[in-house]
Formats: structure tokens, sequence, C-alpha cells
């Protein structure tokens, strides 16, 4: 039974995380009003240029909403954008209390919606479940505040640290329930990275859904980006016939008859510069931040996350590690490129979690520094 501060505010953390996946790229909210000890009206962030998740509480709660107590995971809007601000819809439906769990870090918002709240007469209480909400919205916060994409570096791998064998198979050293659990994932970023050499190994779909012809419909795909240097990736690719658009992004100048290959299987072609002979992923990156992609998935090869740690840009670290030992000085690392010299350069992790997965163990943490 919900009847306390705490519950309710994790039932509005549990409604923005129902919105993960559909708000990009704006942030992912849940609302909750509450008068007299009941819930009268609940919400959460609708797809971007649609209602927000106070709006959507308060058109639930009606005239209830009038004296009861709004708890919402991030500080509701104050300015106009594709939508009204939050803070006058507050304020008209008669809210009294307002609860929230973070300030939002956004230039044209943070403290200002307090501020509009609270010379309107609303009390506002802020900090209750920080750092849940923060970790829900950690991607939007890393774009807003810098203008670059949120990314994280997502990796299966055995025990002694491979990820394919010396003959280059790789399917499946995770099981079902982690696969499944990154298919999850794949919902709620923007885009998807892999390296032609994953493409060209394991032929994957790389959709929201799992298995080929079963991806779901268009709008609900992240876009899939192929780092292809020199232009290998086959025309038949599977990528090319799943729902949603792919981009194969390579070194300047591409030849223009393996160009026009790619547009016409249904690709868009980026051209970046040339970094150690390699697609530059810091270009990547900052391209992606201009297209208003706010969260990246990169699921490798080894060469293709060694250029994202080489040049700094992991956010985040998801490892499923299986109980099994491959061997073998020819198979597959991890995570490949130039690497460090020296232990006390290497990228430590904070935070760092430990999930099960059947007899599968996913290591999370964030990168430091």
């Amino acid at each position: 039974m919900v009847n306390s501060a705490a519950d309710y505010m994790e039932c509005a953390l549990s409604l923005a995380e129902l919105a993960l996946g559909h708000t990009s790229p704006n942030p992912a909210v849940g609302a909750v009003v509450v008068r007299e000890g009941a819930v009268v009206g609940v919400g959460h962030t609708q797809p971007a240029g649609s209602a927000h998740a106070e709006v959507m509480a308060l058109r639930q709660a009606g005239e209830e909403a009038r004296g009861a107590t709004m708890y919402v995971t991030l500080e509701p809007c104050c300015h106009y954008g594709r939508t009204p601000p939050c803070t006058e819809a507050i304020i008209n439906a008669g809210i009294k209390n307002v609860h929230i769990a973070m300030l939002d870090p956004n230039p044209v918002v943070s403290g200002r919606g307090v501020k509009a709240l609270n010379e309107a007469g609303v009390d506002t209480c802020v900090g209750e479940r920080q750092q849940e909400a923060g970790e829900i919205n950690e991607a939007y916060i890393k774009f807003i505040t810098s203008r670059r994409p949120f990314i994280i570096a997502k990796f299966a791998m055995s025990l002694d640290g491979r990820i394919a064998t010396r003959s280059k198979q790789s399917k499946w050293i995770s099981n079902k329930e982690a696969r499944e659990y990154v298919h999850s994932l794949r919902h709620i970023v923007d885009a998807i990275v892999v390296g032609v050499n994953t493409v060209l190994i394991d032929d994957p779909c790389l959709t929201a859904r799992g298995c080929c012809g079963k991806g779901g419909n268009t709008k609900s795909q992240p876009l899939r980006v192929i780092v292809d240097s020199k232009g290998r990736t086959p025309v038949g690719a599977s990528v090319f016939k799943q729902p949603g658009e792919t981009l194969i992004a390579t070194v300047e100048p591409m030849d223009s008859e393996k160009k026009e290959r790619f547009i016409q299987a249904g690709a868009e072609v980026l051209e970046l510069p040339a970094k150690e002979g390699r697609v530059n992923v810091e270009e990547l990156s900052r391209v992606m931040a201009e297209r208003g992609i706010v969260s990246v998935l990169v699921e490798g090869g080894g060469a293709l996350l060694g250029s994202f740690f080489d040049s700094h840009l992991v956010d985040k670290v998801l490892v499923f590690i299986s109980p099994i030992v491959i061997g073998g000085d020819g198979a597959r690392a991890a995570v490949g490129g130039n690497g460090v010299d020296s232990i006390i350069e290497a990228h430590h992790l904070s935070r760092v979690s430990v999930k099960s997965f059947g007899d599968n163990i996913l290591v999370c943490g964030y990168v430091e520094g």
C-alpha cells in the first residue's frame, strides 16, 4: 500500500523508468499527485513535443489536484519550449506542495522552476531519492551539461577476457537472460554503434527486440551506426533489412560507387576525418550530439571499444562475464586499441555494481575522470 512520502516518490521513479526510450532528447520524468493520503493522479513524460509528466498527472487528478501534493522526479520546467511551462500548470491546478527528487541541470531551468513555484506560494522540498533520479536520467544530464552523448561500452566475455575464439566465433558467450537484458538496453538508447568486423562475422540485426524479422516498428528502433573505415559492410547484411535507420560512418572521402551502393541499400553515409587510418570516433561522437543523439550503446568489437576508451569517451561500462575459458593467443581480447602503459593510467570504475543473469555476471560501473 502506498502511504508515505517515500512510497509516493518511489512510485514517481517507477513511472519515470516507464518513459525511458520514449522521450529523448527530453528527460524521462514521473509524477504523482496525492490528496489526503490517496493517489489521485499519475503520469510520465510523453514523446518529445507532447505532455510532460506533471501535466499528465494533473489531467488525471482534475479538481482533486487543488490543495494536493505532487511528487516529481525532476524539477518542473519553467520556460516555453514545444510545450508550456509545467510550473504554470502546477500553480494553476492549485497544487500546495511539490516534492522534487532533483534539480534540472538544464541551464534554462536549474533552480528557476523551484523559484517560480515558491514565488507563487507553492512549498517545495528538493532532494528525496536524488541519486536514483539522477541514474534514470544520467544520459540526459551528460548531454544537457556537455553537449556530448552519454556513451555506454557493453561487451560479453569469457573468464579469461576473450570476446571470440581464435576462429572468430562469438555466438553465444552470454546466455539468454543476458541477451534479453541487452535488448531492453537497446530499447532505451538513441543509437547502437558497432564496428564493421562485428557485422562481417556475426551479421547482427541490431534491433531492440531480438531476432531478425521481429524488430518491431521503426519508431521504436535506435539508430544503427556501423563504423566502417573502408566501406566493407556487405549491402546484403541483416542491418539493412530491419525497421529503423542505418548509418555507415566511414573515412572521407568514400569511393563514390561504394557510397551509392550503401545509399541504395537504404543507409545514410557519414564521411568523417581519419585518426590513425580509422574513423575518428571523437568526430563521430560530436556529430551524433549535433543530431540530438543523447545516449549511445557501443557493442563492439574490441578494436572499436578500444578506440572509444583511448579517446576517453566512455561514461559507463557493462561487462557480462560467462563462466567459460576460451584460451588461445589468437583469441580476441575484449578491448583493443592502444591501451595504457601503466596500471595507474588504467580506466578506473566507480559506483560498481554486480548482478547475476543465470550463470552470467554483469559488472556495471562508471568511468572516473
